[in-house]
């Protein structure tokens, strides 16, 4: 048997930090390490403050819950696996892996669109309809539309997988990145990869390009609600609502467009490493300091959580 043909037995090769000197390689695990801690922390919080407090049990925070809790998943996703490369200073997946790697980052990137996409129609309808807003986002059609989002981000990351898994990979599979990406995985194989390119570029158009229309449609009319409202107090009240998510969006879609420009661009794997870094890592991470930070509410609510964890806390016993 040929096992340079079998893809069972393939290996990629990670090539991201591997030309980091050895000195240099506690640094950055300890770096990444804190980051992922820093992320999975700072979501859980906001998880768990949102769970705490019933003032905040309405769409826009049940949205936020929801993005905390993808973007803790999406962290977990590559951060733990680079975090064994460094330690053991191997740059070796498995095939098995990465193809999984690659299943569940497609799944939480596009679950992290669709949310964001979620949240600004909520935004468009609490500053836009404000009399109709309980009627139009009540439990079940906030229910139904986390549920369109995973229904679509799961088939659409089951497609790009099982078009992967049809593809044959020889030698030389080295990828300039901490963690599998689609592309580059896909234009490694030796085998045809036309479906697969079709279907990456029309999903790309649906998915990427359809939510941010939509997202761009609802902060025009929020924009256009907020300059009706003659009171300078209404006005800062009315876009205070929306300025956390703005923030996230925005952090979110220029450090997106920032991989797949500096992939495009510059021949330089370092650069589209660093970019790459920016959107798994540091967006995740900055989020719920975004939320936090911006949010009364949000601020009200952690207040309320770590008192009640103070509160619960065993008192020391006199020796």
């Amino acid at each position: 048997m040929d096992q340079g043909n079998d893809t069972q037995l393939s290996e990629f090769l990670l090539l991201a930090f591997s030309e980091n000197q050895p000195q240099t390689q506690p640094l950055i695990f300890g770096l990444f390490l804190s980051m992922y801690l820093v992320t999975v922390f700072g979501n859980s919080l906001i998880i768990m403050a949102i769970i705490v407090d019933s003032h905040l049990h309405t769409p826009m925070y049940i949205f936020l819950s929801n993005l905390s809790f993808v973007d803790i998943c999406f962290t977990s996703t590559t951060v733990p696996q680079m975090l064994v490369n460094i330690q053991t200073q191997s740059t070796v997946i498995i095939y098995a892996n990465c193809i999984t790697q690659v299943y569940f980052l497609l799944l939480f990137s596009v679950l992290d669109i669709f949310l964001l996409t979620v949240m600004a129609y909520d935004r468009f309808v609490a500053i836009c309809h404000p009399l109709h807003y309980m009627v139009i986002m009540n439990t079940r059609h906030c229910g139904l539309l986390i549920l369109a989002c995973w229904i679509i981000s799961v088939l659409n990351a089951l497609l790009h997988s099982f078009l992967v898994l049809r593809l044959s990979f020889c030698a030389d599979l080295k990828i300039p990145h901490f963690y599998c990406e689609l592309d580059h995985v896909v234009h490694h194989a030796c085998s045809d990869t036309s479906l697969n390119d079709i279907v990456i570029y029309i999903a790309a158009m649906f998915l990427a390009v359809g939510p941010l229309s939509g997202i761009l449609y609802s902060y025009s009319r929020i924009v256009s609600s907020i300059r009706a409202i003659s009171s300078a107090q209404g006005k800062y009240k009315a876009f205070s609502t929306c300025a956390s998510h703005l923030s996230v969006v925005s952090l979110f879609y220029c450090t997106l467009l920032g991989v797949y420009l500096s992939s495009a661009v510059s021949q330089n794997p370092h650069a589209t490493a660093v970019a790459s870094l920016m959107y798994t890592v540091v967006t995740p991470m900055l989020n719920p300091f975004i939320y936090s930070l911006r949010n009364n509410d949000m601020k009200k609510a952690l207040k309320l959580l770590l008192g009640r964890v103070t509160r619960n806390r065993p008192m020391d016993l006199p020796s």
